[in-house]
């Protein structure tokens, strides 16, 4: 076993995420195509030295990473740095011990490189396709949580609870490199999920997809707090948001925006959301927006300005989203790591040696 360290770059590490999105329109990508396409973006990802890639588990036609761990696995024998996380794993409507070996395996393969960021979910698809009663939403995902916690602890595991049958001192194989193998608790906005998150010590992960990004601050808040009294020292947390990066903000926007539109619509209309316009998705693209979207030197404005409100150890960005181009996504995955990446870091880096000094 290896305890590898999370911080590629102590301060701040820097990555994407995405849930393998296709077109549904005629002669759009289809999962064929989009699978594929995801592999070269991770491999790009790492080329330019981004620290982190994630893939999301859906269980619906118009997202391909129904088992995001595959996708992964195929990227781990192209890259060597990078690491490797779902962007979620729905773990209530799962097995933890095939979560477990699953990734695992990926840890494996990855040499060392491998994540989970375990979520309840905000799309309920799995819950009927693999037997579960939604009215059991939180349940499941506590309990879940609590036997993954058991499998990463010890290679021999006792556990019992209502959802699941028992294990009575029961080897699990194969073992990671890394010990523990990296586990993530991804939110939305319960304060209950990140008052656990903080109990445990897990790593946080918030989801800023609208309004305003510091009124998240509370809840970043309540989850160090939790953590505190539990005893556990300043667990990470990361930002994850929509975005774009171009050359300009108005070529981000021309090029992001139609993809974003068409996903919005289509959500909305499932859950009752108004229609999207341009003039609430520019707003959002301001500095106090929730969308990281504009010209390298914006995105390294906001990033920084959010971590001014957060301090927080991790930033995602869900850059192809919709039937936003593949040659655009890798264009700015290369501004992401080029250009934006060095300029947040070394302001980081300056911001900790300054209160360091003063300290």
């Amino acid at each position: 076993m290896i305890s590898r360290s999370r911080d590629l770059h102590p301060g701040v590490e820097i990555g994407v995420y995405t849930f393998a999105d296709v077109d549904p329109k005629p002669g759009g990508v289809g999962p064929a195509q989009r699978v594929r396409e995801v592999v070269e973006e991770i491999a790009l990802a790492d080329e330019v030295g981004l620290d982190v890639f994630g893939v999301g588990e859906h269980h619906r036609a118009d997202y391909a990473a129904s088992a995001p761990q595959m996708i992964l696995a195929a990227a781990a024998e192209r890259t060597k740095q990078i690491r490797l996380t779902s962007a979620v794993t729905v773990l209530s409507s799962d097995d933890p011990v095939r979560v477990f070996q699953q990734f695992s395996t990926l840890d494996l393969l990855s040499e060392g490189r491998a994540e989970i960021m375990a979520g309840r979910g905000s799309f309920i698809e799995s819950f009927p396709l693999f037997g579960h009663d939604l009215s059991d939403y939180d349940e499941l995902f506590a309990e879940k949580l609590d036997l993954l916690l058991a499998l990463r602890a010890s290679e021999r595991v006792t556990w019992s609870g209502r959802h699941r049958s028992p294990l009575s001192d029961q080897p699990v194989h194969p073992r990671p490199l890394q010990d523990p193998l990296p586990l993530w608790v991804a939110v939305g906005g319960n304060p209950q999920s990140v008052v656990r998150a903080g109990t445990l010590g897990l790593p946080l992960a918030v989801a800023i997809i609208g309004g305003q990004p510091e009124r998240f601050a509370p809840l970043v808040d309540l989850y160090r707090e939790a953590a505190r009294r539990a005893g556990h020292t300043n667990p990470p947390v990361s930002l994850n948001t929509h975005g774009f990066v171009g050359e300009t903000r108005e070529v981000a926007a021309d090029r992001y925006f139609p993809g974003y539109a068409d996903v919005m619509a289509r959500l909305g209309r499932e859950r009752g959301w108004g229609p999207p316009n341009r003039a609430a998705f520019d707003a959002a693209c301001e500095l106090r927006g929730s969308m990281a979207l504009g010209s390298p030197e914006q995105i390294a404005e906001k990033m920084l300005f959010q971590h001014e409100i957060f301090g927080h150890q991790r930033s995602l960005t869900q850059l192809a989203l919709g039937s936003v181009a593949h040659r655009d996504v890798m264009r700015a995955i290369e501004l992401l790591g080029t250009e934006v990446a060095p300029i947040v870091r070394a302001e980081v880096a300056r911001r900790a040696s300054t209160s360091a000094a003063t300290a």
